[in-house]
């Protein structure tokens, strides 16, 4: 049978405190106990149901944990205060003195410079491959490897992982396989092809009103637990820990994410296609010419299509700075870094999101001066949005 997460999703059942229909805030910081032993028991991780203290855990984060571990079709999940908490717990969880990561070269930017620059500090290395190339990945991989790490859809690059591929080199070789899934929740589901553990940015497509920091873990029961843990888990001692007032406000979201990244996806294929048949350079694995076009055909659940995410390189950074500004001018969207939002938001990421890569790393894994990353919005007439665009383009001369 077919995985469908947002079922998953809407089979979910919480009442609030009073019979609301949303579940109540836990708005509390620290948590009473009846007796002193399940005081004890709970800082001993043997008392379910129990809360202790919010940097552990709460009931509001816990039902969006819930929500996220049934999308992503996992045992359970943590949610996080963001995107890097949850990268950053992870990674430190896995990896110790002395240990090895084998990632994607293309990655996003606070990804690439916290395995680049901060880890190193822990002795803890990273060799940047070509996730796409699997005899690259194969020949990183050393003795000293814990994580084979990628993103399902690249950051900014829009390559696309072979996820079951690179699970069986991860059981192959003992390695934890962990995904950033963060460029297409609904339309891949990382663990049904092998994935150990799916990581997100809830800020971005889950969440879709750029008004919540966010993030989360999902993986098995075991795992979770690990991170959770008061003596030893990444989680509980960096202290990533998310408010319940915006998990509960992130919640609420989820429940229209299906709707959402159906129309994310039409919009951005509407625009895709026509942007090419113009001539510019467009990537987007929804179209024929994207090299892993057919392998996200063969991942994607049905109906969500191929994301919200594309880009354009025209030619320059200057023209893509003149592009974006007379965009924004135009009300066509907003020149702005992150994603998701129900408005068309653009950057060029080699001087924002992937700023943290060294220039001549972005020349060697293709990332030009003169690309555009676009998170297509909501827009109800795209028709009307592509004419506009091609507009501000002819008046620039990019077309």
């Amino acid at each position: 049978m077919a995985f469908k997460p947002a079922n998953n999703i809407q089979d979910l059942q919480y009442f609030g405190e009073f019979g609301g229909v949303n579940p109540s805030i836990s708005d509390s910081s620290t948590y009473t106990f009846l007796s002193a032993k399940t005081m004890f028991d709970t800082f001993e991780g043997n008392a379910d149901g129990c809360y202790l203290y919010s940097r552990h855990s709460t009931p509001s984060n816990l039902y969006l944990g819930q929500a996220l571990a049934a999308m992503e079709g996992t045992e359970t999940a943590n949610v996080t205060a963001s995107g890097m908490g949850a990268i950053t717990a992870v990674l430190m969880q896995l990896c110790g003195a002395g240990e090895h990561i084998v990632s994607s070269r293309t990655i996003y930017g606070g990804t690439y410079a916290f395995l680049k620059n901060f880890t190193p500090r822990f002795n803890i290395k990273t060799s940047f491959v070509d996730i796409t190339n699997l005899e690259s990945v194969e020949s990183a991989i050393t003795p000293k490897t814990k994580v084979l790490y990628c993103e399902s859809v690249s950051n900014p690059l829009l390559e696309v992982a072979d996820i079951a591929a690179l699970s069986k080199l991860a059981k192959k070789h003992n390695l934890k396989l962990v995904v950033d899934n963060t460029f297409s929740p609904l339309s891949i589901s990382p663990t049904q092809l092998g994935a150990d553990i799916v990581i997100h940015s809830l800020t971005k497509f889950i969440n879709g009103s750029s008004d919540t920091v966010g993030g989360v873990v999902c993986g098995t029961q075991e795992f979770i637990d690990n991170l959770r843990n008061v003596n030893d888990g990444a989680c509980m001692l960096l202290g990533s820990t998310m408010d319940s007032l915006r998990a509960a406000s992130i919640l609420k979201n989820l429940r229209t994410l299906h709707i959402r990244m159906q129309q994310h996806s039409l919009n951005a294929t509407y625009l895709a296609e026509r942007f090419e048949k113009d001539g510019l350079k467009t990537v987007y694995p929804g179209l024929r010419s994207h090299p892993s076009h057919e392998l996200f055909k063969s991942m994607m659940n049905d109906k969500y299509g191929y994301g919200g995410m594309l880009t354009v390189d025209v030619g320059s950074l200057d023209k893509a700075n003149a592009l974006m500004e007379l965009m924004q001018k135009q009300n066509l969207g907003y020149l702005a870094v992150s994603l998701g939002f129900y408005k068309t938001l653009f950057s060029a990421p080699g001087s924002s999101t992937s700023s943290e890569i060294p220039e001549d790393e972005q020349r060697e894994m293709g990332l030009s001066d003169g690309l555009i990353r676009f998170s297509i919005g909501l827009d109800a007439d795209i028709e009307r949005t592509y004419e506009m665009m091609r507009t501000c383009m002819q008046d620039l001369n990019i077309l």
